[in-house]
This record gives structure tokens, sequence and C-alpha cells, in this order.
């Protein structure tokens, strides 16, 4: 099971060189779409994660899909989400086959419970050998985790490119170019910089390549 660390911690004063950083590591740097060998979808309620799967392979950007999602014990239902109980990979795939989805174009795992067992589960439904190239569904500001889950553990050579889209907390929309003027989007962004920093200590995703200065985990100055 991955250690718990609040969605929302406190957030320290933070300057501009650690904004940047924190921006740059929770959202990757900018990227432009094209066209890959498959499409992973990160589990998630949020309508968000089939309407950007649905926009992305109706713009021919992915001929294979892979699907992923369980039942999560943590985490929050977004407020349309109708059954609790229903595997996220069940309904995400619904709404790509009443897109006009064929579902014989998708690889579906419906056990995972977190982001890192999405990836797991995936390769035991998925042959990742046998591509070069993944286009990854998730929200914007969770993009570094997601894409740091992917690279840890499909070890053969893949290019990976975020398709996101901006998430909204009670009203606050969670966005690269605002997160940091709001209180709820600093601690978005700021929970997702202290997940990848202990997740890539313990080896569960790809660590990061250098700290953040001034942060915790970082050299002091």
């Amino acid at each position: 099971m991955q250690p718990f660390i609040p969605k929302e911690p406190q957030v320290p004063q933070l300057n501009d060189y650690q904004i940047e950083r924190l921006t740059e590591i929770a959202f990757l740097p900018i990227t432009e779409s094209q066209p890959c060998d498959a499409l992973f979808i990160f589990a998630g309620t949020h309508p968000g994660h089939w309407l950007k799967a649905i926009e992305a392979y109706k713009l021919g950007l992915a001929k294979q899909i892979i699907v992923t999602g369980g039942v999560s014990p943590t985490g929050v239902k977004h407020p349309d989400w109708k059954d609790p109980l229903t595997p996220e990979a069940h309904v995400i795939v619904e709404e790509l086959v009443k897109s006009g989805i064929s579902r014989a174009v998708m690889s579906v795992e419906d056990r995972s419970r977190n982001t890192l067992e999405n990836v797991l589960f995936a390769k035991e439904v998925f042959d990742f050998e046998a591509i070069q190239s993944v286009l990854f569904i998730c929200k914007n500001h969770t993009a570094g985790r997601q894409y740091r889950t992917l690279a840890q553990h499909i070890t053969n050579p893949i290019t990976y490119i975020p398709y996101g889209f901006d998430a909204v907390y009670k009203g606050v929309t969670v966005a690269r170019d605002n997160w940091m003027e709001t209180e709820s989007g600093r601690s978005r962004v700021y929970g997702e910089f202290l997940r990848i920093q202990h997740l890539g200590k313990i080896g569960h995703i790809l660590p990061l390549e250098e700290q953040v200065i001034g942060l915790i985990g970082g050299a002091e100055g």
C-alpha cells in the first residue's frame, strides 16, 4: 500500500524559484501532443478521464487504449459519480463505447486501487514491450507523478506524453498558470511534490533528479 500523504497539506512560503520548480515537477514541462502507439488512461472518477481520452482517440493520437481502475478505498469520488462500488475502468469503458470507440481496441484492468497498481496491473493485460510511445490521460497537476510511475515500472524505452485536464476543487481550478494564486492550488501542488519526493525515495516511482532548495528533503538555502 502506498503511504498516506494529505491531498492538501500545509504549504510553506514559496519563492519564485520554488514555484517554477514545483510547476515543472507536478505538471511536467510543456510537451506538444503527437500520435503515440497507445493511450493510457489513469483511473479516476472525474469525467475528464474519459472525455480527454475520447478527444485524443478521435484526433487520431492513438489506436490502442489501456483503461485502468478498480475501486479506490481512499479516493474522494467526483460529485457526478453514481456508484461507489463500480470499478472506475468499467465506467470509463462504457463512456468510450458510448462515444463510438470499439471495445476491441481496449485493454482493461479493473482491480487497481491507486496509481502504482494502475501501472502494475496494466502490465498484466497489455504488452508494453511492443510499443515505443504512450499518451497518458490524467489531471494536469498529477502528470509528474503519473509519468514517474510509468517510467519506474515499464523498463523498455518508451516516450511518455501527458494529455491532461485541469481539475476543480471547491470551485477552484488548479492549472499550470494559476495554481500558485490560491490556497487550494498551492496545497494540491505542494502535496504532489511531497508524494513524488517520498514515493521516489521508497522506489514506487522514478525519483526526482534533484531536490528543490529550501523545501523538505532539499538542501537548505
